[in-house]
């Protein structure tokens, strides 16, 4: 066999793309460990920089151990990636660190806080969904939806022009719209752009409330090649630039490789963290899967796992827990 490498709201800044999310449920007694247990960042200047932190961290879904033994640390301006097969439970660890799964085992801390406690300082763009191609809302009022879309009520006439608060708005709507280079189209309606042009509005929406970590679930999925390449440079400066951290869950890493800082790949119900030179090798999954696997650069620097197990069909990961 071979494959390649395809890899409210409580605070929580969410694309317009969202499924309906409940707010994480209070912890109970075994759930999480306090916050200072938790072990020393992996990251140059200690746990003051590490944004997001699991220790030993293990998921079940009903009777069945989805991943165990997860010990990852993400800081400030890192670009790092969730990677796997299909049904592993990539998207789970995303809803992990957002408090939307609790952890049977181990410890996850986001920006200092137990997960969901922390999800002010989070940008969440879930898996995409198509919008109608008759949708008449403007690219720019998804992105602002980003700020203010999770209140209620009509707005004053006049109040949103002319307030402090609405030009400030105004102003960092239109920055970030500008970030993702999207000012030429903002003011079209979203439903007749092109892919690639809609996700980087929803990058934008994400962006828009200044998060620290930016949690994007598979935001390359039903791209073309050029707007895939496009989209990882795109997220790779946003990174740098901003200083933001970015968790990027994805099924093919080849887009994204050049650009990683780290990666934790998923199999066989564990799970292996570090730089991409050191976890996506031949002994390093072969350790994972329990299995022979090889490692295969192509001559235009792709890299194809040869030897990759079928994985069980579980649809948990890309609906329910």
């Amino acid at each position: 066999m071979s494959a390649v490498l395809r890899g409210p709201r409580d605070g929580i800044k969410v694309s317009l793309m969202n499924p309906a999310i409940t707010p994480p449920a209070p912890a109970t007694p075994g759930d999480q460990a306090p916050v200072d247990q938790v072990g020393e960042s992996a990251v140059p200047g200690g746990p003051a920089r590490a944004l997001v932190q699991l220790r030993g961290a293990g998921v079940r879904v009903g009777d069945r151990m989805l991943w165990s033994g997860v010990d990852v640390v993400v800081g400030a301006g890192e670009f790092f990636a969730v990677l796997g097969p299909n049904g592993v439970g990539k998207s789970t660890l995303v809803k992990a660190v957002l408090g939307l799964i609790p952890l049977a085992a181990g410890t996850v801390t986001v920006a200092g806080h137990r997960p969901g406690a922390g999800n002010d300082a989070i940008g969440y763009l879930p898996q995409r969904r198509s919008f109608d191609p008759g949708l008449r809302l403007r690219g720019v009022d998804v992105v602002r939806l980003g700020l203010d879309g999770n209140r209620w009520g009509v707005p004053l006439p006049g109040v949103r022009r002319f307030s402090a608060r609405a030009r400030a708005a105004h102003a960092r709507v239109h920055e970030v719209i500008a970030l993702v280079d999207a000012t030429g189209y903002a003011h079209r309606p979203i439903g007749q752009l092109s892919g690639g042009e809609q996700q980087r509005l929803l990058i934008a929406q994400a962006l828009v409330s200044q998060p620290r970590l930016l949690l994007l679930d598979e935001p390359l999925d039903s791209l073309d090649l050029p707007n895939q390449a496009a989209v990882a440079a795109l997220v790779s400066r946003i990174c740098r630039q901003e200083g933001v951290a970015v968790m990027m869950v994805a099924h093919d890493v080849n887009p994204i490789l050049t650009y990683l800082d780290q990666v934790v790949y998923i199999a066989s119900g564990g799970a292996t963290a570090g730089p991409p030179r050191d976890v996506i090798t031949g002994p390093s999954l072969t350790r994972l899967y329990g299995t022979p696997i090889e490692v295969l650069s192509t001559s235009d620097g792709r890299l194809v796992v040869v030897g990759q197990p079928e994985v069980p069909a579980h649809h948990h990961d890309r609906h329910q827990p």
